[in-house]
């Protein structure tokens, strides 16, 4: 039986920085950190704990990026380290072919912020600042009807996103815009402005 992990952030970055060396992929947990985080702190929920789950939600994905290994590979390796089920549950149900229903409020903000900080990142790159200082909720609404911008995010994942957490894809949009804002800097995303 693994003994209980110490369940802090500076555990989780150590982790995630093992397994994850490419920059983008560390730039995307930031931002789904910031976003989840953001949201944990709206809710009146852990910060910390939810902020975890979302630095580690793709820890796995450099090494192992299969359907029949991500999250799973990710899940096994929290479990020997002795993460809490709840995270590795939270982890899995991200991944719509994991079998794992999204049933918390954790499992719900984590879903519709995956993808949603990711297409907020792309928007903001994309902007004549390259930063989310700057970006409006219209901005990203907009990117979502081309079809060819960021073609690889699924826009009924993020519309399905925001349903789960019961707001309009605006009101989504907006927070976790707000939410990546507190963390440009780090996300680098403070672009020219």
């Amino acid at each position: 039986m693994p003994q209980p992990v110490d369940l802090t952030r500076e555990h989780a970055w150590r982790l995630l920085t093992e397994y994850t060396k490419g920059e983008s992929l560390l730039k995307h947990a930031l931002g789904v950190e910031a976003a989840v985080g953001g949201y944990a702190r709206a809710f009146g929920e852990d910060e910390e704990g939810w902020s975890i789950v979302a630095l580690l939600h793709d820890f796995d994905y450099e090494r192992w990026p299969s359907a029949e290994d991500h999250p799973f590979r990710g899940s096994e390796i929290l479990r020997e380290h002795g993460y809490p089920e709840w995270v590795m549950r939270a982890i899995l149900s991200h991944a719509d072919y994991s079998g794992v229903a999204r049933d918390s409020l954790l499992e719900k903000t984590l879903f519709a912020c995956d993808e949603m900080a990711g297409f907020v990142t792309a928007a903001s790159l994309v902007r004549p600042t390259k930063s989310v200082l700057d970006l409006e909720p219209a901005s990203v609404v907009k990117r979502m009807k081309d079809k060819a911008f960021a073609r690889a995010v699924k826009r009924e994942d993020l519309r399905k996103g925001a349903e789960l957490l019961g707001l309009s894809l605006e009101e989504h949009i907006a927070n976790v815009i707000r939410f990546m804002r507190e963390r440009a800097e780090a996300l680098g995303l403070r672009g020219t402005l």
